[in-house]
């Protein structure tokens, strides 16, 4: 019989600065602008990071990948994902299913939803049927409304797999 499931809430938030790349869900978007931060600043893949260290009782992204550390600098943040997976994996954990929010009001990230939806599963070595990607606005409140950066939510849940 399969372990109860495991459930983690991730957050995280970042400012909008010129002269770098945006990355959401691994995937590079067309904008002028990107996020600030020490690795690429994927909010997106940062809340699922932390959404999974949640579900595993393992802290946060900030202590696996400290902003301190050198050897994170601009570092693609799929790979902080993959890490925290095969963390996950050595534990005999498997992902049942994602789900995550993106708060942005600009860029429009309705055509690149599936894209980021397909990478992150692809990534993680599960079924794009596990993971839902959402994207929303703020409506024109905060931050977030002035176009000043995004932010995202992620739920993510997981089972020990049986052994036989």
């Amino acid at each position: 019989m399969p372990s109860m499931p495991k459930v983690g809430v991730g957050f995280d938030s970042h400012r909008f600065v010129r002269g770098r790349k945006l990355f959401l869900g691994g995937i590079e978007i067309p904008y002028e602008m990107g996020l600030d931060g020490h690795s690429d600043a994927d909010v997106l893949l940062h809340a699922i990071c932390d959404a999974f260290l949640g579900a595993l009782g393992k802290g946060d992204i900030g202590e696996h990948f400290p902003d301190s550390d050198e050897t994170y600098r601009d570092m693609a943040s799929i790979k902080f994902l993959e890490r925290v997976n095969a963390l996950a994996k050595k534990e005999g954990y498997v992902v049942n299913n994602i789900d995550a929010v993106v708060i942005a009001e600009a860029p429009n990230l309705r055509p690149f939803k599936v894209q980021m939806r397909s990478f992150i599963a692809e990534s993680l070595g599960i079924d794009e049927s596990v993971v839902n990607i959402k994207a929303t606005t703020n409506e024109g409140m905060g931050f977030i409304g002035r176009k000043e950066g995004i932010a995202a939510y992620a739920t993510l849940s997981i089972t020990r797999k049986d052994k036989k």
